[in-house]
């Protein structure tokens, strides 16, 4: 299934129901790819000197993949919050990165390179105009000496109320604690092996139905196996060396929707079995600087069971 035959086999019946829906099916944090480029190289996808060959060529392909890609996201149901545009900095665009947010309280990201610390200001700032409009109420920075890069290596389990926590490449094995007691939730942290995929988010994602979708190559024998302490076989989906490089794991869910770049025909039927339905859209510009769909976008509204329950009483 392509992206033009889900929108006609998916969106009729997914547009009549956010007409009658009483609030967003996710709120997301966005930034538009006025200033996106390939002009350096943290993660071996990189190459900025390819990029540089043909960049207003591929930095208008950006523009239309992530217009395409944020009029999916609506027509599912999301509403968008911006961050705006910096020039400079050009994996602003990558919002996953900016912070963490549970139970409306961010705690914001601190970067490993350079290159992308200069993102930390903005961020901070963009986070506080949300808290004055009421998206989030509270905004924690992390201690001295602790580098986490937000939801990028931190990916929420609703089903097992934990974050599968991705260390080494980007993000330190001590933002484990800091963030169990901030969200008050289990941490769950897995070396990341392979640097094709540095952030946890490019390998590992957390299905609704309570699936696992992961990339075994990606984590340590150690991971592996804490991932098999916690995840029941019949709940495991291994992506093969196709779907690994297509960063298939880095997908957004939104009710029974996967919104991905791309996928083989073996998943696409697999996921169908399981009962979801792929929404495949290229961003295969943003995929030259090693992001996908999952780095596009920052979920705002995610609530733990624990949050759920006192709001209930």
């Amino acid at each position: 299934m392509d992206s033009s035959e889900f929108d006609r086999a998916a969106f009729t019946d997914t547009d009549r129901a956010t007409t009658v829906l009483s609030r967003p099916a996710a709120t997301l944090l966005m930034c538009e790819p006025a200033h996106f480029g390939v002009t350096y190289s943290i993660n071996p996808w990189m190459d900025p000197a390819s990029w540089a060959r043909d960049d207003r060529t591929f930095a208008a392909a950006a523009r239309r993949e992530w217009t395409s890609y944020r009029r999916v996201l609506t027509r599912l149901g999301a509403a968008i919050e911006l961050i705006p545009a910096e020039p400079g900095l050009p994996d602003l665009v990558f919002t996953a990165n900016a912070a963490l947010v549970l139970d409306r309280t961010a705690l914001l990201a601190r970067f490993r390179h350079p290159e992308r610390q200069a993102e930390e200001p903005h961020v901070a700032a963009a986070f506080r105009d949300l808290r004055a409009r009421g998206v989030v109420d509270e905004i924690v920075a992390l201690p001295d000496g602790v580098v986490l890069e937000g939801a990028g290596d931190c990916v929420w389990d609703a089903t097992r109320q934990l974050f599968w926590m991705g260390h080494g490449p980007r993000s330190s094995l001590g933002a484990r604690d800091t963030v169990a007691e901030i969200f008050g939730v289990d941490v769950v942290a897995l070396e990341l092996a392979d640097a094709r995929f540095y952030h946890m988010d490019t390998a590992l994602a957390a299905l609704p139905g309570g699936e696992l979708m992961y990339v075994p190559c990606a984590f340590t024998a150690a991971g592996r196996a804490a991932i098999h302490a916690r995840v029941p076989p019949a709940q495991r989906i291994e992506l093969g060396p196709d779907d690994a490089s297509r960063l298939a794991a880095n997908t957004v869910c939104i009710g029974d929707t996967l919104v991905m770049s791309a996928a083989s025909r073996r998943l696409r039927a697999e996921l169908r079995e399981r009962g979801y339905r792929v929404a495949a859209t290229s961003l295969a510009s943003f995929q030259r600087s090693g992001g996908s769909a999952f780095c596009l976008t920052l979920r705002l509204d995610r609530s733990s069971a624990r949050m759920r329950g006192i709001e209930a009483a």
